[in-house]
């Protein structure tokens, strides 16, 4: 039997009319209220449209794409090559309407989409960029997930960890990026230059991306018998959480320019003499030049730094950034043709898209008196 609004309402002990509004989100509920019939509607496996059940496997023309921040070149490289492959074309006249959801790196929000695009029976749903690493929002977006697998969505993961849903043997389609082998490659390379006092900027601690370049980072640094943590080796999940409460060299901050900025002023103010920064994007990066010079320190010679992704605009910063690439327009196009059935998903699930170490301007060994 059909769950109804009135069987949430009783399990949230609201109105129906309540209930229809934090549905609707057309007008305001207090937040403990929108959390009781929220966790309802996920306890009970509501879905607005009732005809959904009817129809069973029956899809609609939609295909979602969840990015953390529309406006970043990194999410923005993989959405327009994965629209072109779902979207009409003379080629491919049946192709279908995709909505970008942004969800600002927010937990609810992917949440909520999530159940937004199962409501509109979406077709395909492909998730971009890094994960939350969090236990909790991991089984409730597999419990979503699942539930959009089981009506015929068709679901991607691009650039994130791949994911087993509850029941299942194999991983989701996985489009997984090197982000661990990347960053240990980008250390290695400042260590082959001379620099042993490497400052990082890194992201949110709590993302997946995070965890794996920092990884990676520190892997290098281990090998050379440098840092805080002495591994050697490592693998990409969860390798990247601090061990020590002083790592003096590492400063977390966000995805964007004024994080990588204030996080090197915090770099400096407790290690004035490192002598190159890594920072966790190309748009960090930015930020970190733009600190640096306002402190009088010169690029490369006083500090070289590098980035991460080699967005369009790397080449032409000044001096050229180093960085590492991941062929985001391949992997967006690659996770459309998934999402659309007209790619066969790799053996096991999951592919590891490479990364490339591009060596430009911005690196340099460091100064005699400095190294």
């Amino acid at each position: 039997m059909a769950v109804t609004l009135a069987d949430v309402a009783a399990r949230a002990g609201v109105s129906s009319a309540t209930v229809s509004r934090v549905l609707n989100g057309n007008y305001p509920v207090a937040g403990s209220t929108r959390e009781r019939v929220q966790r309802a509607v996920a306890e009970l496996d509501y879905v607005v449209n009732g005809q959904a059940r009817a129809l069973a496997a029956a899809t609609s023309d939609l295909v979602g794409v969840l990015v953390n921040d529309v406006a970043d070149p990194f999410f923005g490289i993989i959405a327009s090559a994965l629209q072109a492959e779902v979207g009409v074309s003379a080629a491919e006249p049946g192709g279908k309407l995709t909505v970008v959801c942004n969800t600002g790196g927010s937990p609810e929000a992917e949440l909520t989409y999530l159940t937004l695009l199962e409501r509109q029976r979406a077709a395909g749903v492909v998730l971009t960029g890094g994960a939350v690493d969090s236990t909790a929002h991991t089984d409730s977006v597999s419990a979503r997930l699942a539930r959009l697998a089981a009506s015929g969505t068709r679901i991607v993961l691009c650039g994130r960890p791949p994911l087993t849903l509850p029941g299942e043997t194999a991983p989701l389609t996985t489009l997984a990026f090197d982000n661990f082998g990347g960053a240990r490659r980008l250390t290695e390379h400042l260590l082959s230059l001379g620099h042993r006092r490497i400052g990082y900027v890194t992201g949110p601690a709590e993302r997946s991306t995070t965890g794996d370049r920092l990884a990676g980072h520190r892997a290098a640094l281990a090998a050379q018998g440098l840092g805080p943590h002495h591994r050697a080796a490592g693998g990409p999940a969860g390798a990247g959480k601090p061990e020590t409460a002083d790592d003096l060299l590492t400063v977390h901050g966000g995805y964007d320019r004024n994080a990588g900025y204030d996080a090197t002023l915090e770099l400096l103010r407790r290690n004035a003499d490192v002598t190159a920064i890594v920072a966790a994007n190309d748009t960090v990066a930015l930020g970190v030049c733009a600190a640096l010079r306002d402190r009088g320190l010169r690029i490369p010679a006083d500090v070289s730094v590098a980035g991460f992704d080699d967005l369009p605009f790397s080449a032409d910063a000044s001096p050229a950034l180093t960085t590492v690439r991941i062929p985001l327009q391949e992997a967006g196009a690659r996770a459309g043709r998934l999402v659309m059935g007209r790619l066969a998903p790799p053996p096991g699930g999951v592919t590891t898209i490479g990364t490339e170490l591009m060596v430009r301007g911005s690196t340099a060994p460091p100064a005699a008196g400095r190294a």
